[in-house]
């Protein structure tokens, strides 16, 4: 079972400048080659604290790399949940297209039923509780508590857990300005669609900061930080900037180069709710999110 922890790596500081997969092969003694570039792929690797799979990384002199010396997790497999992190309290995965982060209804593919499989076979006296939401057709980065005392803890103080919550979203259209901030009021009506006010109408004020990673006249690649977490906020955000997510049904205008939502939870950053440590997880921008920008 995949449970690190600080003792849990060796421990490395960098003499000189070189791309981080290059300084791990020449450095890191008694790994193969393919051993040393699945402990990377697989998160287990980390510079200055902080996680990265990027083998180009640029390391400069003084910097601190650790190397997990935990073995591949072969006990957990799934084609739609892909297991990030794990102990005893929390678990951290990267959902996928197509799969609830619950149940609703008569669904039975969900996430929380994956991990409660995955804790049933590997006999863990635990069941998976959600901490928050990602929707069945947005993919990214996920928390799940062990316990409900744990869950419970993460939910009545979310905000000031998460400090780094971003996204990454296709849109439709070229959006010019290079950044910039969304401000405003969503509300629910009585066919759950999300509708959003300029002033006050009973609803919720959210905020979304953007930023435009890359464009074409057809297409933007916008990173979304969100300021808070309001149901559907960046989708109906980016449909009040006149560039709706690609294969949005809900709030979309029809664009749908990908056949699917173009939506990714890429980076959680967040403050373990036992050890309080800085917990910090990306991954990769989707590959046929950056096949528009070629």
């Amino acid at each position: 079972m995949y449970r690190p922890s600080p003792n849990d790596y060796d421990h490395y500081r960098v003499d000189e400048k070189a791309p981080l997969l290059e300084w791990l092969l020449a450095n890191v003694k008694g790994e193969s080659r393919s051993k040393i570039k699945a402990t990377l792929k697989g998160r287990g690797i980390k510079v200055n604290g902080k996680q990265t799979t990027r083998f180009d990384y640029p390391l400069e002199p003084g910097m601190k790399i650790s190397v997990s010396r935990n073995k591949r997790n072969d006990t957990f497999r799934s084609r739609y949940v892909r297991l990030v992190y794990e102990d005893r309290h929390i678990v951290v995965l990267e959902k996928a297209v197509g799969i609830l982060s619950m149940a609703a209804g008569h669904s039975s593919l969900n996430v929380k039923k994956v991990l409660d499989d995955y804790f049933k076979k590997t006999r863990q006296k635990c069941t998976a509780h959600v901490v928050h939401r990602l929707d069945r057709d947005t993919s990214g980065l996920m928390i799940y508590a062990k316990s409900k005392e744990i869950e419970q803890m993460l939910e009545h103080d979310w905000h000031h857990v998460v400090y780094d919550r971003r996204y990454v979203a296709v849109v439709s259209g070229e959006v010019y300005d290079d950044e910039g901030t969304i401000a405003n009021w969503l509300k629910d009506n009585k066919a759950y669609v999300t509708y959003s006010s300029p002033v006050d109408n009973g609803g919720k004020y959210a905020v979304t900061h953007f930023h435009v990673l890359r464009r074409t006249t057809d297409h933007s690649l916008v990173e979304y930080r969100l300021e808070t977490g309001r149901k559907n906020q960046i989708r109906v955000h980016s449909a009040d900037m006149g560039h709706p997510v690609c294969g949005d049904i809900k709030y979309g205008n029809g664009d749908d180069p990908l056949h699917r939502l173009c939506l990714h939870a890429y980076v959680l950053c967040f403050y373990h709710p036992v050890t309080h440590e800085r917990m910090e997880f990306d991954t990769p921008v989707p590959s046929a999110f950056l096949s528009l920008f070629k």
